[in-house]
C-alpha cells in the first residue's frame, strides 16, 4: 500500500488509478487510503460542471482543458456516467469522451458511475476528486451525469460550479426550478452559435435579478464549444471565483459548510453499513415472517436495530 501511494504522489497515473478504483469497490484499504490522502489535500480547485442531458458538457470540458493546459496546469478529469445497472460500473469509458487529451501526460481522465445518486455524483466521487488533488493535480473538473433538477449534489464537492445550458432544450424553462439557479457561481450558454442563445442568457439575467443579492453575482457567458469561442472568459471567470472563495466571508461560510457535509456523509455510510449488517442477522433470524403475521411493526423494528447500535 505504501509503494502505491508513493508513486501515486509522484504522478504515477496507473498508481492514481488504481487507489480511485480501490476506493470506488470500498474495499477494506479504502478508508486507510483516504486516511493517507486527506492531509495532502485543499489545494486544487473543484470544478464542477453541470446541466441537461444535451448540453454539451464533454466538448465544453474538452476545451476547458485546453485553457487551463495554456496556464501549465495539471488537470484531473472525472466523467460521472449513467451506471450500469447489472455491474454498477460507468456505461460510457473515459476513452469515448475527451479523446484528444486523453494521452495527454499533464492530464488525467477517469469514467465514474453515478451509482443510482439521483444527485448525480456518489461518494465515492468525492474521494476520487481528493486522491487527485492529493496527487498534484491543480485542477480536477467533475462532469455531472446531466439529470437535470435534482443534480444539486455537485455543491457539496466543487468549489466552483458551471452550469451549462443550451438553446431549444427547454433550457429557458430548466433554469426557473428550484435549486437549479442557487448552485450555479457562473453560467455558460454553450452552442452560442445556435439561433435561441441570446434568448436564453437574457432569461438567466432576469432570473438573476430576483434572486437575493450576494457578494458574487454568477456572469452568464455565449460559448460555442465547436467554434472555441468564450471558453478561455469561462476560465477567467472561475479562476477569479476562486480568489473571492479565499478571499471573502461567503467563501468561507461554503468551505466550512462543505467539511461539514464531507464529515455527515462519511457518518451516514458507516451507520448505514452496521444497519445493512444488522437487519441482514435479523432477516436471517425470520423477523420477515413476523412482520407478515404483524407480530411487530417496521417502526418497532427500526427502533431495536437502532438500540443494539448504540448500545
Amino acid at each position: 500500500m505504501e509503494k502505491l501511494l508513493s508513486n501515486a504522489f509522484k504522478g504515477d497515473p496507473r498508481s492514481i488509478g488504481r487507489l480511485i478504483s480501490l476506493v470506488e469497490a470500498d474495499t477494506p484499504k479504502a478508508k486507510e487510503i483516504m486516511k493517507q490522502i486527506y492531509p495532502r489535500t485543499g489545494n486544487a480547485k473543484v470544478i464542477g460542471i453541470t446541466g441537461s442531458p444535451g448540453a454539451g458538457k464533454s466538448t465544453f470540458v474538452d476545451r476547458l482543458i485546453e485553457q487551463f493546459q495554456k496556464e501549465n496546469k495539471k488537470i484531473g478529469v472525472i466523467a460521472i456516467d449513467p451506471s450500469s445497472p447489472f455491474t454498477g460500473g460507468a456505461i460510457l469509458g473515459d476513452r469515448l469522451r475527451m479523446q484528444g487529451h486523453a494521452l495527454d501526460k499533464d492530464v488525467f481522465i477517469r469514467s465514474m458511475g453515478s451509482r443510482g445518486h439521483l444527485g448525480g455524483v456518489s461518494r465515492s466521487t468525492h474521494e476520487a476528486a481528493l486522491i487527485l488533488d492529493a496527487c498534484g493535480f491543480d485542477i480536477v473538473l467533475i462532469e455531472t451525469v446531466g439529470v437535470g433538477q435534482s443534480e444539486v449534489d455537485i455543491i457539496k464537492i466543487a468549489d466552483s460550479v458551471c452550469l451549462v445550458l443550451v438553446p431549444g432544450m427547454g433550457d429557458d424553462v430548466q433554469i426557473m426550478k428550484a435549486g437549479i439557479m442557487e448552485i450555479a457561481d457562473t453560467f455558460v450558454i454553450n452552442k452560442a452559435d445556435k439561433e435561441g442563445a441570446d434568448k436564453v442568457a437574457a432569461d438567466v439575467q432576469v432570473m438573476l435579478k430576483m434572486l437575493k443579492e450576494k457578494d458574487w453575482i454568477p456572469p452568464v457567458t455565449l460559448v460555442s464549444s465547436r467554434n472555441n469561442t468564450g471558453v478561455d472568459e469561462v476560465k477567467n471567470t472561475l479562476n477569479n471565483h476562486w480568489n473571492y472563495l479565499h478571499t471573502s466571508n461567503e467563501g468561507k461560510k461554503r468551505r466550512f459548510s462543505q467539511l461539514e457535509m464531507e464529515v455527515e456523509a462519511v457518518l451516514r455510510g458507516e451507520i448505514s453499513i452496521m444497519t445493512e449488517k444488522l437487519w441482514k442477522k435479523r432477516k436471517q433470524d425470520g423477523v420477515v415472517e413476523d412482520l407478515a403475521a404483524r407480530k411487530t411493526d417496521p417502526y418497532t423494528l427500526a427502533g431495536e436495530i437502532i438500540s443494539e447500535i448504540i448500545k
